[in-house]
């Protein structure tokens, strides 16, 4: 009896470990791709030579693709590779030629629910519709590939570099991604990670909606339309990224509560480093601000919010705020840097001794009535606030920095790196 059981265990072990696996060399040509995955075993490699591969294939058993010069074109039509199964490896292709619809996602890649654990790492994906899309794909990572997106049709109309929808756990990092419309979009995702990323000509690097618990950290971000754009979503770091040239924004923060935004490089934004509207109880911890039209906007109603530690340098406005309430921006006794602060430390604690107010009354007036600007060298003007100066309590509620720092903050060498 003792026997028959071992020889059963042994039996159902044998069963559980999958059978040796095979390199098989695939040969480029009309057809030959489908074909070897068709005949493949689970766990088998492909190895692809220099060449051209038709697409579109499905991938529906686990295995790993490797490419050498090899090319898989889709031909204008769908979706060229397909994973529809788990623990799948796509590894050193080019990629190009997906359909054009975005009914269907039409992409260089597609990861479906069923692609858990997939690993799309070290391709060349161009002239697709979307580069990769994750569409459910659980723990799925695409690293160290280039993205070239469509640059024909108005921007909004074009693809994007990663599409990312309800697929928690899921890594993209160390990516070249330019062209298209967004670098990364995500929607209805969580625990997400974006870490060094480098994004350029885009409508938004970082588009993030309804994503919540997600890291978007050490990427750059360099003359796009919009850097990191955080939208309807709890929980996020945001850190030691950077946007340079961004033509709106460099960070954007829109109904984002619960976020950490921290030790990020703003510089040199068309119009605003960064915009806040209707985000709530968000950590803003020495990030820098520098070169900007403005520095940050700050509006809709957006409240205990923690802003200390930052440097604002030579923003033409530092801060743009219409509103009756008093915010105060410093924590611990420790604010932030105003490049125009004239201040003294006289105990030399690195704290200005006298607090900093970046907008007056005349300010909000200018924000609401631009024409007012006409005014801005009389004798009134300069009237009135000298008695701003003079008496405090003219001063209309907006932010105060009750703490000033003497110097500024330079966000750490790994920034973006």
């Amino acid at each position: 009896m003792i026997a028959r059981v071992c020889l059963l265990g042994l039996a159902i072990v044998a069963m559980a470990v999958p059978a040796r696996t095979a390199e098989i060399v695939v040969a480029p040509g009309d057809g030959t791709l489908a074909r070897a995955i068709a005949d493949a075993e689970p766990g088998d490699v492909l190895r692809l030579g220099n060449g051209e591969y038709k697409g579109a294939v499905t991938i529906d058993r686990p295995l790993t693709l490797i490419g050498d010069g090899a090319w898989v074109a889709g031909y204008g039509s769908g979706t060229a590779i397909t994973v529809d199964a788990s623990a799948v490896t796509i590894s050193g292709l080019v990629v190009s030629g997906s359909g054009s619809s975005h009914e269907t996602l039409d992409s260089g890649i597609k990861l479906t629910k069923a692609a858990t654990g997939a690993r799309v790492l070290d391709n060349v994906l161009r002239g697709n519709l979307h580069g990769v899309d994750i569409h459910g794909a659980r723990d799925a990572v695409v690293a160290r590939n280039v993205i070239v997106g469509r640059r024909g049709h108005r921007m909004n109309e074009r693809g994007n570099g990663v599409y990312i929808w309800n697929a928690p756990g899921a890594v993209v990092e160390s990516n070249v991604i330019r062209h298209g419309r967004d670098g990364i979009f995500v929607n209805t995702s969580r625990d997400n990670i974006f870490n060094n990323n480098r994004f350029e000509a885009l409508r938004f690097a970082v588009h993030y909606m309804y994503a919540d618990g997600s890291e978007v950290t050490g990427n750059v971000s360099v003359g796009n339309h919009l850097g990191y754009a955080i939208m309807f979503t709890r929980n996020v770091v945001v850190r030691d990224n950077v946007s340079i040239g961004d033509r709106d924004h460099g960070i954007m923060l829109n109904y984002a509560n619960d976020a950490r935004i921290e030790n990020n490089l703003v510089v040199g934004g068309g119009e605003k480093c960064l915009f806040m509207y209707n985000a709530n109880k968000n950590t803003l911890v020495d990030n820098r601000f520098e070169g900007c039209p403005i520095g940050i906007h700050f509006t809709a109603g957006s409240e205990r919010n923690t802003i200390t530690g930052n440097a604002f340098v030579g923003n033409r406005t530092q801060v743009k705020y219409v509103g009756s309430k008093h915010h105060d921006w410093s924590a611990d006794g420790r604010g932030n840097y105003w490049s125009d602060h004239v201040a003294y430390d006289i105990d030399g604690d690195g704290v200005a001794d006298q607090a900093f107010r970046p907008n007056d009354s005349i300010d909000h007036v200018l924000w609401t009535q631009p024409a007012a600007s006409l005014l801005l060298g009389s004798p009134a003007i300069h009237l009135i606030r000298w008695a701003q100066n003079a008496f405090p309590a003219l001063l209309p509620g907006g932010v105060v920095d009750s703490a000033p720092l003497m110097r500024p903050v330079m966000p750490a060498d790994g920034a973006g790196s």
